[in-house]
């Protein structure tokens, strides 16, 4: 491990100017002081200047020089610059010293060299409970779960006690590798050996409670700190835990408590709550959140008018984001891509592809991100040509082999009815992941292919592929479409049986649906009364489709009076309820129903078709003559009806006659 000639130009540039502006540093104990401040400040190359400084007075750096420098180069995760100061200590006095070991071993980790740090950490001869603790954190942010839990255990062998930071490690890699159980076993762990009561401790708990879906274990762990012990942190965590669950009623009200008690919020806590802020009903609370982002001066951040965007954008306000998007005196991929998002989600694909090409003009270029963004737009409005173009453009531009970009294809080419391609895109990926399979044969269920996606379904569990809530989801939309009920019913009981999956409700409405369709209402209902939770309008909903179909009144009643309880703003349901009556001629509970509809305010939403012509989405609602070309359009179709009516009359008499 030399340090060659060159490797000292190229990453120091030391001339003699600059070693003069040091001088007055003569003594090891004054350049390591010096080293020391400039790395708590960020400044690292200035540290490593500083030890280059050292060597060119022939001061030879201590036990003390070489963990400040380490510290430096894991700062700046620079592979280069730790081999160098690996080779000095490798010819210093302090090759086994512990704390130079430990600083080693924590600077290579950074670099993400996890074997050279082992190696270093395996040829220490002597390890203290700091040495254990970066290499476990280390690990466990590589996500190596098992790993961890083997340096744990000869830690534990060798008598070191963990302390504070060993469990923070330790939850942590069971949060990331989504263990519930052994987030657990280690908070009970923590509680036996007391490390529980440290503050740090219990925000991580909450961290990673959320993160494995747990909000009530979650919510126990936040009670336990003492409010005086609370800080911004622990705060923080469980508002993330909120909202990364989408309970922004909660996160708000939280929020609200930690004001009332006097804890003043920082950058993380309003990013943690716009981000929950993602319905149109909780657009006032955002704007109130919004308000007092720019009292406590935050209004400038990116990160936090980025997020602005996003919010304004999913609670249907997209010129209100536009408005911020366009006053951002600098702008990074993520203001543009969540610009973009805002119209893809939309439905606006003009103004996003408009928005794409401002981009490329620019010094900011999409990212894969970016990519699916767009193409979700371009499956969510069925533009085939739009999505077609991207495919192209990721190929030209290095994406064709992203995983994230090929699912998203897949999910595309199915929407806009292109199997053939979608099919293309999935035998051409490197790998496979289960999004990939899923998205497959999600395709091939909403395209109504449902023997091919049964036996892709069959084919990815031979291939040892385990399937998952929404694999199965999509399984059970091929056999309602294809009207199969033993095969729904087969599929129904692996999910519990064979994959040890609780079902959600996504899962009761399909069976409830499927056997709805097949006529065995009566069966559809008992399914439903005996379902282990309670079931939601999209159950209901399924069951009264059925009802429809078979114009059963009865059961069609009990489950429109389900459906009036839980969304009795939802028209749809009026809309199914009187067309059950309409078919059996019962015009008098029509008009009941007509009648409910007009004292709720209701109007059901006017059906809207869209055409891609020139490159352009061009979209129709019932009754809406706005188009630019509106009455050239109006004048054709018109002609084109009576030239329809023309052929069927024709048509008829020739029927006559013959």
């Amino acid at each position: 491990m030399m340090m060659s000639k060159s490797s000292k130009t190229i990453i120091f540039n030391f001339t003699r100017r600059n070693l003069n502006c040091f001088s007055n540093f003569s003594t090891v104990a004054q350049l390591n002081y010096n080293i020391r401040t400039t790395v708590n400040q960020g400044q690292c190359h200035k540290a490593l200047l500083l030890f280059r400084q050292m060597k060119q007075l022939d001061l030879q750096p201590d036990n003390l020089t070489f963990p400040f420098i380490s510290k430096a180069c894991a700062k700046l995760s620079n592979l280069q610059y730790s081999k160098i100061i690996h080779t000095h200590v490798f010819k210093s006095p302090f090759l086994y010293d512990i704390f130079v070991g430990t600083a080693m071993v924590d600077m290579y980790v950074k670099c993400n060299q996890l074997d050279l740090a082992l190696k270093i950490f395996d040829r220490m001869p002597e390890k203290d409970v700091a040495s254990w603790n970066v290499m476990i954190m280390g690990v466990s942010q590589l996500d190596f779960m098992d790993k961890v839990m083997c340096l744990f255990v000869q830690m534990r062998l060798q008598d070191i006690k963990p302390d504070s930071i060993t469990v923070i490690g330790l939850i942590q890699s069971s949060s990331n590798a989504k263990n519930l159980y052994m987030v657990h076993a280690v908070h009970c762990f923590g509680i036996q050996n007391g490390t529980y009561a440290d503050v740090s401790v219990g925000n991580t708990l909450i961290s990673s409670y959320s993160k494995c879906d747990d909000l009530v274990s979650a919510e126990k762990v936040f009670s336990e700190i003492s409010v005086y012990m609370r800080t911004v942190i622990s705060w923080n965590s469980m508002i993330a835990g909120y909202s990364h669950l989408e309970k922004f009623i909660k996160a708000i009200e939280l929020y609200q408590k930690m004001c009332r008690e006097g804890v003043q919020p920082d950058l993380s806590t309003i990013l943690s709550l716009l981000s929950s802020i993602v319905q149109p009903e909780m657009l006032l609370q955002g704007k109130l959140l919004h308000c007092h982002g720019i009292k406590l001066g935050f209004d400038s951040n990116v990160s936090v008018v980025n997020t602005l965007i996003s919010m304004y954008s999913k609670c249907a306000e997209i010129d209100y984001a536009r408005f911020l998007f366009n006053s951002m005196c600098e702008r990074t991929c993520v203001s543009w891509t969540a610009m973009i998002s805002g119209y893809a989600e939309k439905g606006d694909v003009n103004e996003a592809f408009a928005l794409f090409h401002a981009m490329e003009e620019t010094t900011e270029k999409p990212d894969v991100v970016t990519m699916v963004a767009l193409l979700s737009a371009c499956g969510q409005t069925g533009s085939l040509e739009h999505g077609r173009w991207i495919n192209k453009y990721a190929i030209l531009n290095g994406f064709q082999d992203n995983i994230m970009v090929c699912n998203v294809l897949i999910d595309m080419y199915s929407k806009c009815g292109s199997m053939t391609e979608a099919g293309e895109i999935f035998r051409n990926m490197p790998e496979r992941t289960i999004i990939s399979w899923t998205s497959m044969i999600a395709g091939y269920a909403l395209n109504g292919n449902f023997e091919e996606a049964l036996s892709l379904f069959y084919h990815m569990v031979k291939s040892g592929s385990k399937p998952n809530h929404i694999t199965f989801l999509a399984v059970l939309q091929a056999c309602t479409h294809g009207g199969n009920l033993e095969k729904g019913q087969e599929c129904f009981t692996l999910i519990t049986d064979v994959y040890n999956i609780n079902p959600i409700l996504e899962h009761y409405a399909c069976m409830a649906d499927l056997l709805g369709r097949r006529g065995k209402l009566k069966e559809a209902l008992k399914f439903i009364q005996n379902m282990p939770m309670e079931p939601d309008a999209g159950v209901w909903g399924a069951l009264l489709g059925a009802c429809r179909i078979h114009n059963d009144i009865e059961i069609g009643k009990l489950a429109a009076h389900h459906l009036f309880k839980l969304e009795p703003k939802a028209a749809v349901s009026y809309v199914a309820m009187a067309n059950i009556y309409a078919a059996e001629g019962e015009w008098e509970n029509v008009a009941k129903v007509r009648a409910m509809m007009k004292g709720n305010r209701l109007r059901k939403s006017p059906g809207q078709s869209s055409v891609e012509a020139n490159g352009k989405i061009h979209s129709f609602t019932v009754e809406d003559r706005s188009h630019p070309e509106g009455l050239l359009i109006y004048e054709v179709l018109d002609g084109l009806a009576l030239h329809f009516k023309g052929v069927v009359i024709e048509l008829y008499e020739t029927c006559i006659l013959d």
